[in-house]
């Protein structure tokens, strides 16, 4: 995107000019505005030195649903600089540490939850030790714990799940599980806080700015700076473990789901197809999404 070279692999270590101001940085940072100030280059990346700080400072960003851009500023005495200003001061190997492992998730609460698909719900509730935002589990009926439960792995999606958006099928792919399960009268559906495939809605609403612009989203995500899914599905097979569930009937269309559960101790016996919301909005996303991350469509 910035035609600036990477030369520690994941993390490109661009060269501030001396007269780079806040505005010049802040367009760098964000491409959803390269129509408004499309001139930045040419840019000169360092290839000296080790680049696990700004590896960490872009985890960060990440986990806080920032852009993945940071300023990296070296300084003498980071110690006295941290306590005079009131900041955190973290060791860059503990952030790279802590930001790949997965965070075990404790239940808070369940309580009954009639639904219009089935009368006899429960939603769960799950806290990750590391702070993170919280998950839902809505359990359907009174799935038997020793055979393969009807599961769906649901990402939120605010604009789909609430607003009724045209542009994704998340909103069909919710209300239809829901009601398989409730046909089916048992199943559980993990409802995941991670909107936008992992990046959060106001990254989520950048990447419609770059599709306007005519990319699609995985152009979108990546022109960002971001994978192109940053989810992460560990979280499903904990919670289901945690609610006693070793075996799944897995509704979706992306395998990566099954081979992501099935890694961490969930046996996937069934891929059950969930073909729903496709319309003159979102057909090139379905389209997108089966030819560049393998969705089953």
């Amino acid at each position: 995107t910035l035609k600036a070279r990477a030369y520690d692999g994941d993390v490109a270590r661009v060269r501030l000019p001396d007269d780079a101001g806040r505005a010049w940085v802040t367009a760098l940072a964000d491409p959803a505005g390269d129509l408004a100030t499309p001139m930045k280059g040419p840019l000169a990346s360092d290839r000296d030195g080790g680049a696990d700080l700004h590896r960490a400072a872009i985890r960060l960003c990440k986990s806080a649903r920032l852009l993945p851009a940071a300023v990296v500023v070296a300084l003498d005495r980071p110690g006295p600089v941290a306590a005079q200003a009131g900041l955190t001061l973290l060791p860059a190997p503990q952030v790279l540490r802590l930001s790949a492992a997965a965070s075990p998730h404790a239940p808070v609460i369940d309580a009954r939850l009639p639904m219009e698909v089935s009368e006899a719900g429960r939603l769960h509730v799950f806290r990750p030790e590391n702070g993170g935002a919280e998950h839902y589990a809505i359990e359907i009926g009174d799935p038997d714990r020793a055979r393969p439960v009807l599961t769906r792995l649901h990402s939120a999606c605010f604009t789909g799940d609430v607003m009724g958006s045209l542009k994704c099928d998340c909103g069909p792919q919710l209300r239809g599980a829901l009601a398989q399960m409730g046909a089916a009268g048992a199943g559980v559906l993990l409802y995941l806080n991670q909107e936008g495939r992992g990046i959060g809605l106001a990254n989520k609403m950048r990447a419609y700015a770059l599709q306007d612009q005519g990319f699609d989203t995985v152009e979108a995500n990546h022109r960002l700076g971001f994978e192109d899914d940053e989810r992460d599905f560990r979280i499903g097979a904990d919670l289901l473990r945690r609610m006693g569930f070793t075996s799944a009937r897995l509704l979706t269309n992306n395998p990566n789901k099954v081979a992501m559960l099935q890694s961490h101790g969930i046996d996937v016996v069934e891929r059950v197809p969930l073909q729903v919301g496709r319309g003159a909005h979102n057909t090139a996303y379905l389209d997108t999404k089966a030819a560049k991350s393998g969705h089953l469509l």
